[in-house]
């Protein structure tokens, strides 16, 4: 049977229909495994289930609270004549969908979820831009790699979770410090694959541009900052879940705002299904970050995609420059100018929109060269 022929393709049918069967599937089993964990809770006034925090408490007093509560609940339950099915540990998917309009209306999804987004933008933008050119450095002269490869190489040992109390007296609580250590825990891992990729250039391209007589200034520009960027899209897609991961544990220092928070402070009031909601929130985000890495890298390196270049290319590839310009100058802007945020304020949606235009405009162009 070729669906279990070794590394075989699947058709664009079999491929939709085997898709759209695993996520039933997948539905169904957590289905089952919630109403497998459900309990049955009697139905009383005033009974609830939960206990208060026990921050502050003296032990002693504490489990002797506990102990009441349970002998108070055990009578209850003698005494209940009715009781409601309950999912104290794993939701039912209905539940997950249907917590999303309180969690939209009185919790402030949208808003807690853009904050960690603009945070996990501003963390990617950072390391990337400091990455880059110390990756090069390092992989091109000798003198760099001698001098601090293995110490880069070290990095990514780092317990960085243990660093929060580090990142908090050097840069406070406030977002600088969840930017930083954003930036730091993607920056670990990418420095190391830059200068990797330093090496993995093709030696035909080099020999190519070393017979037509090119400076060493030109071999990077032509030949190894290609190659490298193009390689290292890749490798930014990978570290995608890896910043989601600790941006949540940024956002658990100081619970002002963001969805980490927002998902830890559900939990502690066991409202799980909203817990379940924000982690189906993050993995959607997640897979739309993925497929705009995606685009990116087929548009600004089509070499790898395509052996024509298409109509319309260039216009798109302007307007994702212009994009990534834009939000890269205003990051610059507020780190050595923060008083002139107000410009960048109402300067940068003008250009996010213009770059947003100018792609759509490629694509259409493109689209219609397909077409034809």
């Amino acid at each position: 049977m070729e669906l279990f022929k070794l590394r075989g393709d699947l058709s664009r049918s079999q491929n939709l229909i085997l898709g759209l069967a695993g996520f039933v599937i997948l539905i169904i089993v957590w289905w089952v495994v919630a109403e497998m964990l459900s309990i049955n809770r009697p139905v009383i006034d005033g009974f609830d289930s939960r206990l208060e925090s026990s921050i502050g408490k003296d032990p002693a007093i504490h489990q002797l609270y506990l102990d009441s509560i349970a002998r108070v609940d055990s009578i209850n339950f003698a005494n209940a004549t009715e009781f409601e099915k309950v999912y104290p540990l794993f939701p039912t998917p209905f539940q997950v969908v249907k917590s999303f309009p309180e969690l939209i209306q009185k919790d402030e999804l949208i808003q807690q979820t853009g904050r960690s987004l603009w945070l996990n933008i501003q963390g990617y933008f950072w390391a990337i831009f400091i990455a880059v050119p110390l990756g090069f450095l390092i992989g091109l002269f000798p003198l760099f790699r001698g001098l601090f490869s293995k110490q880069v190489d070290a990095m990514r040992f780092l317990p960085l979770t243990a660093l929060t109390g580090l990142f908090i007296i050097w840069f406070g609580i406030e977002d600088q410090m969840k930017i930083a250590f954003l930036a730091f825990g993607i920056l670990v891992y990418l420095l190391p694959v830059v200068s990797q990729r330093v090496f993995e250039v093709a030696s035909v391209y080099l020999k190519t541009v070393f017979t037509l007589g090119a400076t060493d200034w030109q071999t990077v520009k032509t030949v190894y900052f290609p190659s490298v960027m193009s390689r290292l899209m890749d490798d930014i897609r990978v570290l995608t879940a890896i910043s989601w991961t600790y941006i949540i544990i940024a956002e658990l220092l100081n619970r002002q705002g963001g969805i980490g928070s927002l998902m830890y402070i559900k939990a502690r009031q066991g409202q799980i299904e909203k817990v379940f909601a924000g982690l189906i929130v993050i993995i959607v985000i997640g897979f739309l970050q993925d497929r705009i890495f995606q685009f990116i890298d087929k548009r600004i390196f089509p070499h790898k995609y395509m052996n024509t270049q298409p109509k319309g290319l260039k216009e798109s590839q302007s307007g994702i420059l212009l994009v990534l310009g834009g939000v890269l100058f205003a990051l610059l802007l507020q780190v050595i100018l923060p008083s002139a945020g107000w410009i960048m304020g109402s300067l940068l949606p003008v250009i996010l929109i213009g770059g947003v235009l100018f792609v759509f405009y490629g694509e259409f162009k493109i689209a219609q060269n397909t077409i034809v």
